[in-house]
C-alpha cells in the first residue's frame, strides 16, 4: 500500500512504495528489501525480461516544471555487493537514472551512477571515504547532472544526459540490496531549490 510523506524543503509530497519508509519532517529513512534493484541488464535487448529487477523501495514525487537542484545527505549500512542508498529520477519504467552511495565489489563504498534508456549502463565515479556522502541531481533545460560530495559544499561532477523530454519526471530517495539481506538507509539535509546550476560539469 502506498504511503504519503512529506519532508522538508521538497516543495511535493513523496509517495512511498512501501510502509518501510518513515520521515520526521526534516529526515527520511527505509530499508531496502532483500534481493532488491533497479538494473535492466545492458547485454539484454529490452526492459521488460527476465534480467529486469525493478523492485527496489522507492519514494517519488513530481518535479516541478522547470530547472531545479536537489540534493541529500545520505548514510547507509552498506555490506553486501551492491547495497545503495539512491537519489532516483523516474520518467516510466524503460526512463530513468539513479545516484547511488554503493558498496562495491571491492568492498569499498563507492558513488555510482546507472542511466537507463531501455537498458542499463553502469558506472562508477569516485571511492567515498567515511560513512555519509551528499548527493545530488540537477535539470538544466533538457539536461540532467549528477554530481557528488564529501561535505555538501564542493560538488564532483559525475555525468551529464538527456532522458529525452524532461517533463513529467519524479524525484525523490529509493535503496536496494541485489545481493544482500537488506540495508538500512538514511537521507537527510535534503535541500531543494529551482536556482539554476550555473555550469553542469563543475564543482559549483
Amino acid at each position: 500500500m502506498p504511503v504519503e510523506l512529506a519532508i522538508a524543503p521538497l516543495p511535493f509530497a513523496l509517495l512511498a512504495s512501501g510502509d518501510a519508509w518513515r520521515s520526521d519532517g526534516s529526515a527520511i529513512h527505509t530499508s531496502a528489501d532483500p534481493r532488491s534493484d533497479l538494473f535492466v541488464d545492458p547485454g539484454t535487448t529490452g526492459a521488460v525480461n527476465a534480467d529486469t529487477l525493478l523492485n527496489a523501495t522507492r519514494a517519488l514525487g513530481p518535479a516541478p516544471a522547470g530547472d531545479f537542484q536537489f540534493s541529500a545527505r545520505v548514510e547507509a549500512n552498506l555490506a553486501a555487493q551492491f547495497d545503495a542508498g539512491v537519489l532516483l529520477l523516474w520518467q516510466d519504467d524503460d526512463h530513468w537514472a539513479k545516484l547511488c552511495y554503493e558498496q562495491s565489489p571491492d568492498n569499498e563504498r563507492m558513488v555510482v551512477s546507472v542511466v537507463n534508456r531501455d537498458v542499463c549502463d553502469d558506472a562508477n565515479a569516485f571511492v567515498a571515504e567515511g560513512t555519509d556522502v551528499w548527493l545530488r541531481i540537477a535539470r538544466v533545460g533538457h539536461a540532467f547532472a549528477f554530481h557528488a560530495s564529501c561535505d555538501g559544499e564542493r560538488w564532483r561532477f559525475v555525468r551529464v544526459f538527456s532522458l529525452g523530454d524532461p517533463h513529467g519526471v519524479h524525484i525523490g530517495f529509493a535503496a536496494q540490496s541485489p545481493t544482500g539481506e537488506g540495508c538500512d538507509v538514511r537521507f537527510d539535509s535534503v535541500r531543494f531549490s529551482t536556482e539554476t546550476l550555473s555550469n553542469l560539469r563543475d564543482g559549483s
